[in-house]
């Protein structure tokens, strides 16, 4: 992981601005966040953000009397993850440009001010990407960014289960 702070940042703040605008459309009722996809040369080719599946209210699972405490962090929630929107996204209007991208992940509060992702969990979202062709995976912490390699993000996912 390498760590981009301070005006290092205004390259690639944007790309979290956007991630963040993208947030503040998030349906889901347990988190807001957005991801944007962008291409190595700086284009953006995929926007997500977490909601029920195809926003289908009626897939809307968020506070049914649920046990779910067996189930990981990733997949307390009913919603398709911001991640894998954005590469759906990606996928239909240039596959081809997802090799060498770096995703971009923001968490917003209920006012879309920008929030802390934490450390990498969600193997779901690592694989997917992975799989995908995404060649990194960019975390908005501590008013600085965490950028991963997708190998770096996968095994930092699992290893935050082998620590809890």
């Amino acid at each position: 992981m390498r760590r981009i702070e301070g005006k290092d940042t205004e390259e690639i703040k944007s790309f979290f601005e956007e991630a963040a605008h993208v947030a503040s459309e998030a349906t889901c009722l347990r988190a807001k966040c957005g991801s944007v996809i962008v291409t190595a040369n700086g284009v953006v080719i995929g926007r997500g953000y977490n909601a029920p599946p195809l926003g289908d209210e009626s897939q809307r699972y968020c506070g049914a009397e649920l046990d779910l405490v067996s189930k990981p962090k990733y997949d307390k929630t009913c919603c398709v993850h911001a991640e894998w929107s954005a590469v759906i996204d990606a996928c239909k209007t240039a596959p081809e440009k997802l090799a060498d991208s770096t995703l971009y992940f923001m968490r917003v509060d209920d006012e879309g001010n920008f929030t802390d992702a934490g450390e990498p969990y969600c193997t779901a979202c690592s694989r997917f990407t992975m799989a995908a062709g995404v060649a990194e995976f960019a975390l908005w912490n501590d008013g600085g960014a965490d950028i991963y390699t997708l190998v770096e993000y996968n095994d930092a996912s699992y290893q935050y289960y082998e620590r809890s």
